[in-house]
């Protein structure tokens, strides 16, 4: 799709949605550690196991989606290139068609043997939410001319590794651009700009479903929560419950 379409890709924590969102023909689906948060109640990413991120998978899958798709390999669950591949085929087991891990050098011997062992990857470059606790926060990278060289440098690492695109989360635009027009492979951006060849979103945040928290760079096209409490409430006065 890269130069032709741009690419809709949003995230699904389980069967409804995924079948919802599949019907509305998304081509890319991805059980994504945000689960943490607009699921599980986490204050972030690194407390999401790999037996929830699989327990999700499972659920996701069972639609039978015709769009491609994948899931995340939680904190802390790709250490080692052989805890990365374990880990990788325990999800394609579950039903995911695609693995993404945050990272590129820093990971290369694990994506290089999740390569090799026959697991496509999405790769994943700019605020690395897994590392939020050390980095002290969200923060927008590729600012400064030497970041914005290193992320390019990271991103064609990325691609010469065998991903078959490269998620930009929190990317200065200038930068997401120059990495998308100098690499190969999609680039799928949040929050970094509109020059991507695709973006993505938590889909809590596109409908409005988790109204506590939305990103600077979302807007809502539908006011879930209130609408599920409206009807809640319109419900309990029709058969005179209190509320």
């Amino acid at each position: 799709m890269k130069g032709r379409a741009k690419i809709a890709a949003l995230t699904a924590y389980d069967y409804p949605m995924t079948r919802l969102l599949d019907e509305a023909g998304v081509p890319l689906l991805l059980v994504g550690d945000s689960l943490g948060m607009v699921v599980l109640g986490y204050p972030d990413t690194t407390h999401v196991t790999m037996a929830e991120m699989l327990h999700h998978v499972r659920a996701a899958s069972r639609a039978k989606p015709r769009a491609l798709l994948g899931a995340d390999l939680p904190f802390q669950s790709y250490q080692t290139p052989a805890q990365a591949v374990e880990n990788a085929r325990r999800l394609i087991e579950a039903g995911a068609e695609f693995v993404k891990a945050e990272g590129a050098r820093a990971i290369l011997p694990q994506l290089e043997a999740i390569a090799a062992a026959g697991i496509p990857f999405l790769g994943h470059l700019g605020m690395l939410p897994q590392h939020v606790l050390e980095e002290r926060g969200y923060h927008i990278k590729g600012k400064s001319e030497a970041e914005a060289e290193w992320l390019r440098a990271e991103a064609r690492l990325l691609a010469d590794a065998g991903a078959f695109g490269i998620v930009l989360e929190l990317v200065a635009p200038p930068a997401a651009k120059a990495i998308t027009a100098e690499v190969g492979v999609p680039t799928i951006g949040i929050g970094s700009g509109p020059d991507c060849d695709g973006q993505i979103l938590v889909t809590a945040d596109l409908i409005g479903a988790f109204p506590w928290f939305t990103p600077r760079f979302v807007k809502p096209r539908l006011s879930g929560g209130a609408e599920i409490k409206r009807a809640v409430r319109e419900w309990m006065a029709e058969i005179g419950g209190s509320g």
